[in-house]
């Protein structure tokens, strides 16, 4: 039993002692493929990308931005930061200088968005974003404010965002029954919910004589819409319409009755 017991412990610390080797093994394997990211500030583009492989990672030029102090066509900054610890094959992002500002702003608020693109293409601009706003008392496409505004100094990138008015979609509704209501209250109902009351024709009751030879029937059938001068009595009853009932509608249209 006791022997039993001994193999089984030193077995139990043969494992121990495998894992921990194993564990150290990656670390150190993890550690050999990790380098420091170099300073490529101040660098022209072909020397970063250089500096950059030499370490084993990679260098790519993804934006520009102004700047005073750095001279034009220089790495500006860099993601990650110099110094960063990370994988071999990582991929350093940079952005260069473009140098001092010498591009106006221009005006483009008051302009339609089209307008706006092309004036700032023309200056060597970006457009950056265009975000809409549904807003009343503007022409739809209108460009009601830019971010930077005109004739902004030391702005940071070559690239302007443009805010657009947007016309308000028009309201649909899901068209009630008036079918049954005196037309009277019904135009009533319609001019206050902002509908308009379309046209009307009056139904005239006409025989139809089965083929069976049973009693003859009576269906309503619509004649020719009444003229404006001979509109239909207030007390008159709707029996048919359209939109019909349960069909979508937008605010403002105009809705046809067939009265009798």
């Amino acid at each position: 039993m006791r022997n039993v017991l001994r193999y089984f412990l030193m077995g139990l610390l043969l494992l121990v002692v495998a894992l921990v080797s194993a564990l150290t093994t990656m670390r150190l394997a993890i550690k050999v493929r990790e380098v420091r990211v170099p300073d490529l500030r101040n660098k022209i583009p072909s020397e970063a990308k250089r500096l950059a492989e030499l370490d084993g990672l990679a260098a790519q030029v993804d934006s520009n931005y102004y700047s005073a102090i750095v001279p034009e066509g220089r790495v500006l900054s860099q993601t990650p930061t110099a110094g960063t610890l990370v994988r071999r094959g990582w991929e350093v992002r940079l952005a260069l200088s473009l140098g001092p500002q010498r591009v106006t702003i221009p005006l483009v608020v008051g302009k339609s968005d089209r307008a706006a693109a092309i004036s700032i293409a023309e200056r060597g601009l970006q457009l950056s974003f265009t975000d809409r706003i549904q807003i009343s008392g503007a022409e739809d496409g209108e460009v009601i404010a830019q971010d930077p505004p005109a004739n902004a100094k030391d702005v940071s990138a070559p690239k302007i965002s443009l805010l657009v008015a947007q016309s308000p979609s028009p309201q649909a509704f899901v068209m009630p029954s008036f079918i049954g209501q005196p037309l009277g209250s019904v135009s009533s109902t319609l001019h206050a919910a902002g509908f308009v009351l379309g046209k009307v024709a009056v139904a005239t009751p006409v025989s139809v004589l089965p083929a069976n030879g049973g009693t003859a029937a009576q269906v309503m059938t619509p004649v020719a819409p009444v003229p404006p001068t001979q509109v239909p009595s207030p007390a008159s009853i709707v029996v048919s319409q359209e939109p019909a009932p349960g069909q979508k509608v937008l605010a403002g249209a105009a809705i046809n009755f067939v009265v009798k």
